[in-house]
């Protein structure tokens, strides 16, 4: 395995993480950096929906509930936060310990800091310049569960001198188990996937992109990490958060965010018949 595939995830106060808003085994929340308020979610359609302010920083917010370490793959824009790659559920990720929380305020640079997440055009965002606009404006996170530990070395040194004193057939048997073994390793193993490439970029975002919301590459913040092991449990994520973002405007628009009565009216529209009789002119 790859050291790099796995990143402790930086350290959060509890402060920074309140109700869950989605997840089983880690809730995942948006929290607007530039005012420090959390986002309200809407659910519309079956879909989760936040609502960004264009040019505010934004840090997406994880807290770990189960009792085991899990890795977190954080996609933003169709894009990993941690290694810039088109996102795939079996890249590189961050790891929270049991019960703990962890902030992802930025696209990692180094060991030590990130580029901030702000809301943006989709002109500005990074997916789109890295020619990469197709799925601008979703966070998905895709959560795997720890293996087991492996058995001890000093437990598989012993089994293998017990099949050592059984005899030469034994001992083929035992060759062929442990070529089988290492195959079954490396194909389980998780691997980086190769870098897409790159589409042609449209000569204009489309009309219908007008107004709506991507996450820019900011200022150098610091967030450090470190890296560490972690053996997934399976190849497939044990689940996949996703969360849309738009501009407020934008999801009143499409129904997302309820309007309120009479949204958009300054006047109560005039009544042809108010009732009464005629009363007499003033002056």
């Amino acid at each position: 395995m790859k050291k790099f595939a796995t990143l402790l995830a930086p350290f959060c106060l509890a402060a920074c993480i309140s109700i869950a808003d989605a997840g089983t085994l880690v809730d995942v929340s948006v929290t607007d950096r530039t005012t420090g308020e959390k986002l309200e979610v809407y659910r519309h359609q079956g879909r989760l929906y936040v609502a960004g302010t264009p040019g505010n920083r934004y840090a997406v917010n994880l807290r770990n509930k189960s009792g085991g370490r899990v890795l977190t793959v954080i996609s933003v824009d169709g894009v990993n936060a941690l290694n810039g790659q088109t996102a795939a559920t079996s890249q590189s990720g961050y790891v929270i310990s049991p019960w703990q929380a962890a902030e992802i305020s930025g696209w990692r640079k180094s060991m030590d800091d990130v580029a901030a997440f702000y809301f943006t055009s989709i002109a500005d965002s990074y997916a789109a310049r890295t020619d990469r606009p197709q799925n601008v404006g979703v966070i998905g996170v895709a959560v795997y569960r720890e293996a087991d530990p492996l058995p001890p070395p000093a437990q598989a040194a012993f089994s293998a001198r017990e099949r050592v004193e059984q005899g030469s057939a034994d001992r083929a048997d035992h060759a062929a188990g442990n070529e089988s073994d290492q195959s079954q390793s490396r194909a389980s193993a998780p691997a980086s996937a190769p870098p897409s490439a790159a589409p042609e970029r449209s000569e204009a975002l489309s009309k219908k992109a007008e107004g709506r919301l991507g996450t820019g590459h900011g200022e150098r913040i610091s967030a450090p990490t470190q890296y560490t092991e972690f053996r997934r449990a399976s190849d497939t994520p044990s689940e996949i958060v996703t969360i849309y973002y738009n501009s407020r405007a934008n999801l009143l628009a499409q129904g997302v965010i309820p309007r309120p009565p009479h949204y958009g009216r300054t006047n109560p529209a005039p009544n042809p018949f108010p009732g009464g009789f005629v009363p007499d002119p003033r002056g």
